[in-house]
């Protein structure tokens, strides 16, 4: 199975409702580091998180000073940033349900519909996805990095391939080692993650070259923002692709996971639609493609909520703004 499907069998393998689980995110500070599964554990305060939006809320909005007392003029929200930037971000505040309008001599005042509860999740476990170790590509700089930036509690490295002692010796010794086979979702935990310290400050590794590299230090409180901002991603994106294949061939019925993903009946297997679907495709024969319900499924099957009650939900822009 290529790598695509094996990050979706195993996100579909990891999700439960006490957890959300997403893909693809950036977890960095300075540099740029796209880690393939991200699972959050809730903490305390999940559930204040959870009703105020089902989407992200944006770093800066939660940064801002703006807070649920009095409204201040939009201008002021967010000063250090151009007009046009701080006009989009609060735009989208008043999209989500975040932030509040109304207008005061004219000008439009904002201000926050509930405060930000920041004990909303506990852990951040990070996830590197290689089936096949004998191609390896930069996964040893990479888990290096996670491991050096300490963003993640844990991370960990699956894999499809039969792990040996070598390839256990190029990799961090605190990454843990999981064997995970996709067709079954049987995984089998060939070593243990070591615990990291999210609190302390960390290493970031921005490049690497033959006899230098170049590392930017992270305090804790940079740390901490990224991984709010980290956190708040994996909330509102998940990890199930937004549309299905216009193909016949398309049969997420067909596929033994209980979940709605891309499986072709012409290959046998999961597919990744923007690479390997359309008419060049020997396959393809042109069709309206599945219909799914992707937020009632991960609403049924992970601790994500939709459409919370209580907050202001996607109202259309600031259509009086100026």
């Amino acid at each position: 199975m290529r790598e695509y499907g094996f990050e979706l069998a195993l996100c579909a393998d990891l999700e439960a409702d006490d957890r959300v689980v997403s893909r693809q995110l950036g977890a960095h500070v300075h540099g740029r580091r796209i880690v393939d599964t991200v699972v959050l554990e809730p903490g305390p305060e999940f559930d204040r998180r959870a009703e105020i939006t089902d989407r992200t809320i944006p770093g800066p909005a939660v940064e801002t000073s703006v807070g649920v007392g009095r409204a201040r003029d939009w201008r002021e929200v967010f000063p250090d940033r151009r007009p046009d930037r701080a006009r989009s971000l609060v735009e989208r505040g008043v999209e989500i349900g975040f932030f509040e309008r109304e207008r005061r001599h004219g000008t439009l005042h904002v201000r926050q519909t509930a405060r930000y509860p920041e004990r909303w999740f506990d852990r951040l476990i990070g996830i590197e996805n290689k089936p096949d170790l004998d191609r390896p590509g930069d996964l040893k700089r990479q888990l290096r990095q996670d491991v050096a930036l300490g963003l993640f509690d844990e991370v960990i490295l699956a894999t499809e391939s039969y792990v040996t002692g070598a390839h256990l010796n190029r990799v961090p010794e605190a990454v843990g080692v999981w064997r995970f086979d996709p067709d079954i979702g049987d995984r089998e935990v060939v070593r243990e993650p070591e615990p990291l310290d999210p609190a302390a400050d960390g290493t970031e590794i921005i490049a690497e070259r033959p006899g230098r590299t170049e590392i930017r230090l992270v305090d804790h409180e940079q740390k901490r923002r990224a991984r709010r901002r980290l956190a708040e991603r994996a909330y509102g994106k998940g990890w199930r692709p937004t549309e299905l294949p216009g193909c016949a061939n398309c049969d997420p019925s067909a596929d033994s996971r209980a979940v709605t993903v891309p499986f072709c009946t012409f290959h046998d297997r999961i597919v990744e639609p923007a690479v390997e679907c359309g008419a060049e495709c020997p396959g393809y024969q042109s069709a309206e493609p599945p219909a799914f319900d992707r937020e009632r499924e991960r609403a049924a099957d992970s601790a994500w909520r939709p459409d919370p009650d209580g907050h202001q939900r996607r109202q259309v822009g600031l259509d009086r703004f100026g």
